[in-house]
C-alpha cells in the first residue's frame, strides 16, 4: 500500500514537474516589461518546477531527481521535433494562423529548447548537489534552507545559460540587454523562491498526510541514508 502511494505521488509531481517545464519552454520567447527591466514570460511556471524539485529531492533523493531531469530533457527534445514538423508542413490557405506567425512563436521556441537542455541539465545537478550538501549537514532541520539555497544557486546557472543562447547569441539582444533580461529573471526568481517558501512547508505536510506520518518520516530517513552512503562512494 505504501509503495503504491509512494508511487503514485512520484507520478504526479512528475506530472507538475515535466509540464510546467515544457510550457515554460513554449512561451519563454516572449518578453515582457517589468518597469525599467525586461524578462521572459516563462518564468511563470518555473515555481512549480523548484517547488516539485524540492519535494522529489526529500522523499525520492538524488536518483529521483536525476531520472526526472533525464525524463524531462528528453522530452522537451521531442517537443523540439514536433515542432520542428509543425513548422515545415506549409499552412493551408484557410489555415488562421500562417507559416509566418507560427515561426514568429515557435521558432524563438526553439532556441529557447536548444538553451534550456544546456541550462536545465547544469542547473538541475547543481540543485541536486547543493540541496543535498546543505541537507547533509543540517539534517531533517531547516527545509528552508536547503530549498531556497539550491534554487538560488541552480537558478542563477540556468537563467544566464537559457537567456544567453535564446537571445543574444542569437542576435535578439545586445549583450547589455541580455545582462539586464537575465539578471532580472534571476532576481524575479530569486524573490520567487523566497515566497514559496510556505508552500514547501505546505507540500510536507499534505505528504505527511498522504503517506502518513511514520512512513514519510521513514521514507525520509532512509533517502537521506542513500544520498549520504552515495557522497561517501563517490569520495573514495
Amino acid at each position: 500500500m505504501l509503495t503504491s502511494r509512494k508511487n503514485i505521488l512520484f507520478i504526479v509531481l512528475a506530472g507538475f514537474f515535466v509540464t510546467n517545464a515544457v510550457v515554460g519552454e513554449l512561451i519563454g520567447g516572449k518578453l515582457i516589461q517589468l518597469g525599467p527591466f525586461t524578462m521572459s514570460i516563462g518564468i511563470i511556471p518555473w515555481p512549480v518546477v523548484f517547488l516539485s524539485t524540492d519535494l522529489i529531492n526529500e522523499y525520492y533523493g538524488k536518483k529521483g531527481v536525476r531520472k526526472l531531469t533525464l525524463l524531462t530533457v528528453i522530452l522537451i527534445l521531442y517537443t523540439f521535433i514536433i515542432l520542428f514538423g509543425g513548422m515545415s508542413i506549409p499552412a493551408s490557405g484557410i489555415s488562421p494562423v500562417g507559416d509566418e506567425q507560427f515561426r514568429a512563436v515557435f521558432g524563438q521556441s526553439m532556441w529557447i529548447i536548444a538553451g534550456s537542455i544546456t541550462a536545465f541539465l547544469a542547473s538541475q545537478l547543481t540543485d541536486v548537489l547543493v540541496f543535498w550538501f546543505i541537507r547533509n549537514r543540517t539534517g531533517k532541520k531547516m527545509i528552508w534552507l536547503r530549498a531556497t539555497g539550491s534554487t538560488v544557486i541552480s537558478q542563477l546557472i540556468d537563467t544566464f545559460i537559457v537567456t544567453g543562447i535564446a537571445f543574444w547569441l542569437t542576435g535578439k539582444l545586445t549583450f547589455g540587454e541580455y545582462v539586464n533580461t537575465a539578471v532580472t529573471g534571476y532576481l524575479v526568481k530569486l524573490i520567487i523562491a523566497i515566497l514559496i517558501t510556505p508552500l514547501i512547508y505546505l507540500g510536507h505536510y499534505l505528504i505527511h498526510r498522504y503517506l502518513g506520518e511514520e512512513q514519510s518520516e521513514q521514507i525520509i530517513a532512509e533517502t537521506a541514508i542513500s544520498s549520504q552512503q552515495s557522497a561517501v562512494s563517490s569520495q573514495q
